[in-house]
């Protein structure tokens, strides 16, 4: 199953539901006229559907196998447009790859001769 069968059965499963068929008709809308529909809209798609209820009448009417195979289209292209936050660095005395390696904690050589 494509993201776009996924959005029309999201659509199709959320007749109830005008806020999720609205998101769902709207993403289903920009697939079928061959644009790519933002992960923010696919986002809150996927999140009213699971508020509403829909996701577990549709694993409850459908196998597992189904119900993943109309999940992962659109998690994965969530995953794909979403930016990856930088990550954090630690400061230089927190890292343990370089804690202790500063000229004031590193030991002194000592010479051979005395």
């Amino acid at each position: 199953m494509d993201l776009k069968d996924a959005t029309l059965m999201i659509l199709a499963e959320s007749a109830g539901h005008p806020e999720v068929a609205r998101l769902a008709q709207s993403a289903y809308d920009t697939l079928a006229a061959g644009g790519e529909v933002p992960h923010a809209l696919l986002s809150d798609m996927l999140g009213e559907v699971s508020g509403k209820g829909v996701l577990r009448a549709v694993h409850q009417k459908y196998s597992t196998v189904a119900f993943d195979a109309l999940i992962m289209p659109i998690c994965r292209e969530i995953d794909r447009q979403r930016p990856v936050p930088p990550r954090p660095r630690p400061a230089p005395e927190d890292d343990p790859l370089t804690a202790g390696t500063s000229a004031a904690s590193a030991p002194q050589a000592t010479g051979w001769a005395s």
